[in-house]
């Protein structure tokens, strides 16, 4: 009798211990899927990383839905200002084409998508955002009265209304097209800050 039970006994106990040792993996499996989730997490943060397909599209998802905006984008991401485009605004963005950056000097480009440039890029591309309202009709306004906007740069730039159409900071705007978070207005020059 006292075999039996003993040995009911040691089975009960080796049992508990493969139940321990089960239930610690599994603990240290989930500490580590955790772990896998915060890394993702880390890596992946800003307003400019949520997928949202029921919303009307906002500046950065109009830029990178078209071709002609490609080297805009490329900039963008290499300054880290995606979430600056994606915000609720209202905001403005006079968005260079892929044309205006072509008629920068050579190298120009490939010099400032340098991680040691990207102070430097973020200036030059806030440069191109006005944190404010302007769709063409208040540009207009805004260049009847002689009044400057005011870009995220700090800069100020001037807004014309000539015979052949609106300018703003000396380039032409081609057309204007209204996002969710405001306005964008391209152009063909890339409105580079005086140093």
């Amino acid at each position: 009798m006292k075999t039996k039970q003993t040995n009911q006994l040691f089975s009960s106990f080796f049992t508990l211990i493969i139940l321990l040792l089960v239930s610690c993996g599994e603990v240290e499996k989930k500490g580590q899927a955790v772990e896998t989730n915060k890394t993702a997490t880390e890596e992946a943060q800003g307003q400019s990383t949520i997928v949202d397909k029921e919303s009307a599209a906002n500046a950065l998802q109009v830029a990178k839905s078209l071709p002609d905006f490609s080297t805009l984008v490329a900039a963008i991401d290499a300054a880290g200002v995606d979430d600056a485009l994606v915000n609720v605004g209202p905001l403005t963005v006079f968005a260079p084409l892929n044309s205006a950056f072509d008629k920068l000097p050579e190298g120009t480009v490939e010099t400032l998508v340098k991680p040691e440039n990207k102070e430097k890029l973020a200036f030059i591309l806030k440069n191109h955002v006005a944190p404010a309202n302007y769709p063409d009709t208040q540009l207009k306004k805004e260049a009847k009265k002689g009044r400057k906007l005011y870009m995220a740069s700090g800069e100020y730039l001037v807004v014309e209304n000539r015979e052949d159409g609106l300018y703003v900071g000396g380039t032409k705007v081609l057309k204007t097209v209204q996002v969710s978070n405001g306005w964008i207005h391209v152009i063909d020059d890339v409105l580079v800050p005086a140093e």
